[in-house]
C-alpha cells in the first residue's frame, strides 16, 4: 500500500456481526442475527468507491442518488433523549457528527435524517429487543420506510473506540475537533460503529490522517421540519418529484455536483447567524455588479469535476489490489491533475475581488501545496493527459498518462497494445472493402471494439447481413455486430491493457505516496468550489428576475414581494403583497374566500424568509427580516375540506409539534386548523391554538375560515386582521353573480361571510329555506358581536400598547435625522390620539 501498513488503520472487521433488513416489513421488531459471512448479500448495493469515476454528473441530479451512511444511538436510562449521530457521504470523506438533546417526538433526529437522506440507517441491536424496542427506533423505521436499516451489536457503539478513530483518520487541518468532541460520548459511540461497518462494506480502510471531521450542533442552523420542508416544496415538488417547481428549482444554477450538494443542504437548514448571511450577500452584489468576475468565475467553476468524491477516492486503501482498483486508480490521479490545473485559472477570476470572503478565497488558492502536488504529478504523468468525456478517449488518456522511459516494460506493452488497435482498425477497413459496405470501427466500455455501418437492409444481400458477422443488433438503419476475429483481438486488447494498468498503477502508487502528505489541501479547494458555485448560482437567479438585497432586524418586513416558486410557473409575473411583523404586531390573522390566494402567500412569506437565511437575493421591491430560528408550517391540503378523523387527527399532530417546539424566534404559518371537525369544535381548537401562541414573541401568520376568530384582536392588541379581497361581478344578463380574485391582501377582515349561504342560492333549494337560513345566521352573528364587541377602555389600552412598541422600535433601529425624527413622533402621536375613543362627559368633569 502507498499508504504504509494496513493493519495499523482499523481492526479486522471479520468480527463485526450484523443484522441488516430492509424496513418494509419490520414490524417493531429485528430480524434475527445474521453472521457476517452470509450477510454480505445485503450489501451488494453498495459499490465500493475504488470503482466509482469521478465525472461531472449533472448537478441537478447530483444530490438524488442517495450514498449517506447514518450511525444513530440513544442514551439510557436518565440519559434518555441524549441522541447522538454520526453520518459519512460514501462519496466525501467527511465525517459529520451531531450530539443533542431531544424531547419525545424526537424532532430533531428525523428532521436531521431527512436532511441527510441516508442510503442506510446503523443502530444498536438493543434498540429493538423484541417486546423492548425503543420509541425512536420506531419513529425511525415509520419515517424511513424505503431505507435500508441495520443493527450491530452495541458494543461496537464504544466512545473510547470512537475517539480512537477520530485520532488516527483526521486529518491534520481539521485536529481542533477533538476539544469539541472528546466529552460528547454519544456521537463518538456512533462514529465507532459507522466507521468500523463503512470500513467493512467499501472492502477498504481510510487511510491514517485522511478524513475531515466535524461536529455540527443544532444551534447553528434554523430547524425546518419535514413535514414543513414538504409543505413549502423546498427541494421535491409534492404532484411530481421529477419536476423542478420547487425552491432549490428556482435557484439552481449550479455547475458542480459539490454546489448542488451545498445548495440543498442550505435551503433544508438556512444559517442563523445574521453577520455570516451578510457576508454571502456581499459577495452575491459584487457578483452582480461585476459582469466581468461573474463570468470569469462561472467560466472556471464549470470545469470542476465532483472534488469531494475524488478526495473520497483518494484516501481509501483497497484490501485487495484488481484491475478494477487499479484502473480507477489512474482515472482518478488524472481528475486530480485536471482540477489541480484549474487552481490558478481560478486564482485568476478572483484577483480582482474586493469582498472579504472573496478575498479570503483567493488567499486560500494560494496554499504552495496546490503547485507542489502538481509537479510532482507532472514529474510523472504526460503534460498533455487530460480529463476527456468518451470512454474510448479517456482509455487513451490512462494508458498513455505515464510518461515514457519511465518504465521499459511499461513503454513496450503501450506499442503493443497500439499494434492490436491498429490491427482493428485494418481489419475492419479490408472487412468494408470486401463487402463493398460502408463499415466503421466503433467502441464502447461494454463490448470493446465492433463494427457499425448506416445501411438500408434493402441493399444488402437477401436483406441480411454475411454469416462471418455475429451479434447483430439493429437500431432503425443503423447495424451494429462483430466478428470471431474480432472477439479475438478485442481479448488480446483487454489483457495488453491489463498489464499496462497493472504498470501504471505501481507508478502511480509511488506517485500517491510522495503526494498523499499535501493532499488535504483539496478539503479547502472543494468547500471553496462549491461555495463559489452556490453564490454564483444566487446571483445568476437574480439575473432573472427583480430580487433585492435582504436586511436583517427585529421587523419582517416585505413591500410587494411575491412567489419565487409561482413566477417560474405562471405565464404572467404574481401579484405582488405587502408583509410586516413586529415584536408589537406579532399575530397576523388572514381571512378570505377559498382560493383568493391565502395558501399561496403564506407559503411566499416562509419561502423568502428561507432565500434571506441561506443568502439569496428575495422577490420583492423592498424586504427586511428577523432570524428565524426555527420554521414551522401548517398548510391545508385539498383533502382537509372533507370532514374525517385521519385529516382530524393530522392536524391535531402538526399544531401538537408546533406548540411542543416553537419559541421566540420562531416563524409560524398556520393554514387552516379545525377543518376537520364541527364548527364549533374547530372554532374552539383554532381560539385556544392562538391564546398560546400569542404567550410567544414568535412571528405567527394564521389563515382561517372561522371569522368569528378575527374579533380574538380586541383581546390581544398585538393581533392584526388581513383579508384577501374580492370583487362581485354580475353577467351581462345581470341574473348571476360571480367572484374575480385581485389576490390583493388588504387590511381588516374579509367582508365575504357565509360563503354556504352564496352557494345555496345558486342551488336548487327552495327560496323559503333560504330566508330563513340567512334571518337565522344575522341572528347568531349579532350574538356573538355583542360579546366580542370592544369596550372604551379596551380600545385604550390597544393604542397605549401600540404607541409604546412603535416607541421601543424607532429608539432600536431609527436612522432619522433629528428633525425628521420630531415629525415621525409628532405623526405617532397623532395616530395615537385619533386610536382612543373620545372621553366620556363625566371623565371630563373628573
Amino acid at each position: 500500500s502507498y499508504f504504509g501498513d494496513k493493519s495499523s488503520c482499523v481492526e479486522n472487521a471479520s468480527t463485526l456481526n450484523l443484522t441488516s433488513s430492509s424496513v418494509r416489513g419490520l414490524n417493531g421488531t429485528c430480524m434475527g442475527k445474521t453472521p457476517l459471512s452470509s450477510s454480505r448479500s445485503v450489501c451488494r448495493s453498495h459499490t465500493p468507491l475504488m470503482g466509482y469515476s469521478v465525472t461531472s454528473s449533472s448537478a441537478v441530479s447530483a444530490h438524488t442518488v442517495a450514498s449517506v451512511i447514518v450511525a444513530v444511538v440513544e442514551g439510557r436510562g436518565l440519559a434518555r433523549g441524549e441522541v447522538g449521530m454520526a453520518s459519512i457521504d460514501l462519496k466525501n470523506p467527511e465525517v459529520i457528527l451531531s450530539q443533542f438533546a431531544d424531547n419525545t417526538t424526537y424532532a430533531k433526529v428525523i428532521t436531521k435524517l431527512k436532511i441527510l437522506t441516508p442510503l442506510e440507517i446503523i443502530m444498536s441491536n438493543t434498540a429493538c429487543d423484541a417486546g423492548n424496542t425503543t420509541k425512536l427506533f420506531s419513529l425511525i423505521t415509520e419515517h424511513f420506510k424505503s431505507v435500508t436499516f441495520t443493527t450491530v451489536q452495541r458494543k461496537y457503539f464504544n466512545e473510547t473506540k470512537g475517539l480512537e478513530y477520530i485520532e488516527q483518520l483526521c486529518a491534520s487541518e481539521f485536529s481542533t475537533i477533538f476539544m469539541e468532541v472528546q466529552s460528547k460520548y454519544y456521537c463518538l459511540a456512533a462514529a465507532a460503529a459507522l466507521l468500523k461497518y463503512v470500513e467493512f462494506i467499501q472492502n477498504s480502510v481510510y487511510a491514517p490522517k485522511s478524513l475531515k471531521v466535524c461536529f455540527q450542533g443544532s444551534e447553528k442552523t434554523a430547524m425546518i421540519d419535514s413535514s414543513s420542508a414538504q409543505n413549502l416544496e423546498l427541494v421535491i415538488n409534492n404532484r411530481d418529484s421529477r419536476n423542478g417547481h420547487t425552491l432549490f428549482g428556482v435557484l439552481n444554477y449550479t455547475k458542480t455536483p459539490g454546489g448542488s450538494r451545498r445548495l440543498r443542504s442550505n435551503i433544508l437548514e438556512p444559517l442563523v447567524d445574521a453577520e455570516t448571511i451578510n457576508t454571502r450577500l456581499d459577495c452575491v452584489q459584487e457578483l452582480l455588479q461585476d459582469e466581468e468576475l461573474f463570468f470569469g468565475l462561472q467560466a472556471v467553476i464549470s470545469k470542476f469535476l465532483d472534488t469531494e468524491q475524488l478526495l473520497s477516492v483518494l484516501v481509501q486503501i483497497p484490501k485487495q489490489d484488481t484491475v478494477k482498483t487499479a484502473e480507477s486508480k489512474i482515472t482518478n490521479l488524472i481528475y486530480l491533475k485536471h482540477t489541480l490545473e484549474l487552481v490558478e485559472p481560478l486564482k485568476a477570476a478572483l484577483r480582482s475581488c474586493n469582498t472579504p470572503l472573496l478575498k479570503a478565497y483567493y488567499n486560500s488558492l494560494e496554499d504552495t501545496r496546490f503547485g507542489i502536488i502538481l509537479e510532482k504529478i507532472t514529474t510523472v504523468i504526460n503534460d498533455d493527459t487530460r480529463y476527456t468525456k468518451g470512454c474510448l478517449s479517456m482509455r487513451t488518456q490512462k494508458c498513455y498518462a505515464v510518461k515514457p522511459n519511465i518504465n521499459e516494460f511499461l513503454d513496450i506493452a503501450r506499442r503493443t497494445y497500439t499494434e492490436i488497435v491498429d490491427d482493428i482498425a485494418g481489419m475492419i477497413t479490408q472487412l468494408a472493402e470486401k463487402y463493398n459496405l460502408p463499415m466503421k470501427t466503433s467502441f464502447s466500455s461494454a463490448r470493446g471494439f465492433f463494427i457499425q455501418m448506416n445501411v438500408d437492409c434493402s441493399t444488402l444481400p437477401n436483406g441480411q447481413l454475411p454469416s462471418e458477422f455475429t451479434k447483430i443488433t439493429k437500431m432503425k438503419n443503423t447495424y451494429s455486430f462483430t466478428s470471431a476475429d474480432l472477439i479475438k483481438m478485442n481479448e488480446r486488447c483487454q489483457e495488453s491493457l491489463r498489464e499496462i494498468y497493472h504498470m501504471t498503477y505501481l507508478i502511480v502508487c509511488k506517485l500517491l505516496n510522495e503526494i498523499y502528505e499535501h493532499i488535504h489541501c483539496l478539503y479547502k479547494l472543494s468547500d471553496i468550489v462549491s461555495m463559489l458555485d452556490m453564490l454564483l448560482s444566487f446571483a445568476h437567479a437574480c439575473t432573472l428576475s427583480d430580487y433585492v438585497r435582504p436586511e436583517f432586524t427585529d421587523t419582517l418586513a416585505i413591500k410587494q414581494g411575491w412567489h419565487p416558486i409561482l413566477e417560474k410557473i405562471a405565464v404572467e409575473k404574481p401579484v405582488s403583497n405587502n408583509t410586516y411583523l413586529t415584536e408589537g404586531n406579532n399575530f397576523v390573522i388572514i381571512t378570505g374566500p377559498n382560493m383568493s390566494g391565502k395558501s399561496t402567500y403564506l407559503k411566499q412569506i416562509a419561502l423568502c424568509q428561507i432565500m434571506a437565511q441561506i443568502g439569496s437575493y428575495v422577490p420583492a421591491e423592498y424586504c427586511s427580516f428577523r432570524i428565524a430560528e426555527q420554521i414551522f408550517t401548517r398548510i391545508g391540503m385539498d383533502d382537509d375540506i372533507e370532514t374525517n378523523a385521519s385529516t382530524f387527527m393530522k392536524e391535531m399532530k402538526e399544531i401538537t409539534y408546533i406548540i411542543q417546539n416553537a419559541n421566540d424566534k420562531s416563524l409560524i404559518i398556520i393554514d387552516e386548523l379545525g377543518r376537520g371537525t364541527s364548527a364549533e369544535e374547530g372554532i374552539g381548537i383554532c381560539y385556544a391554538a392562538c391564546e398560546y401562541l400569542l404567550n410567544l414573541k414568535a412571528f405567527t401568520l394564521f389563515a382561517t375560515h372561522f371569522l368569528e376568530l378575527c374579533h380574538i384582536d380586541a383581546l390581544y392588541p398585538n393581533v392584526e386582521n388581513y383579508h384577501f379581497e374580492v370583487q362581485h361581478v354580475r353577467s351581462s344578463a345581470g341574473s348571476k353573480e360571480k367572484i374575480a380574485y385581485t389576490y390583493t391582501l388588504s387590511k381588516g377582515y374579509t367582508e365575504e361571510k357565509n360563503y354556504g349561504l352564496k352557494a345555496a342560492e345558486v342551488s336548487s333549494l327552495p327560496s323559503s329555506v333560504i330566508l330563513d337560513a340567512k334571518e337565522i345566521t344575522n341572528h347568531i352573528a349579532k350574538q356573538i358581536l355583542h360579546r366580542q364587541k370592544s369596550t372604551p377602555e379596551m380600545m385604550k389600552q390597544r393604542a397605549v400598547y401600540h404607541l409604546a412598541m412603535r416607541l421601543v422600535q424607532t429608539a432600536r433601529n431609527s436612522r432619522l435625522d433629528p428633525d425628521s425624527l420630531r415629525i415621525y413622533l409628532k405623526g405617532l402621536k397623532k395616530k395615537y390620539e385619533a386610536s382612543c375613543p373620545a372621553p366620556r362627559q363625566n371623565d371630563e368633569q373628573q
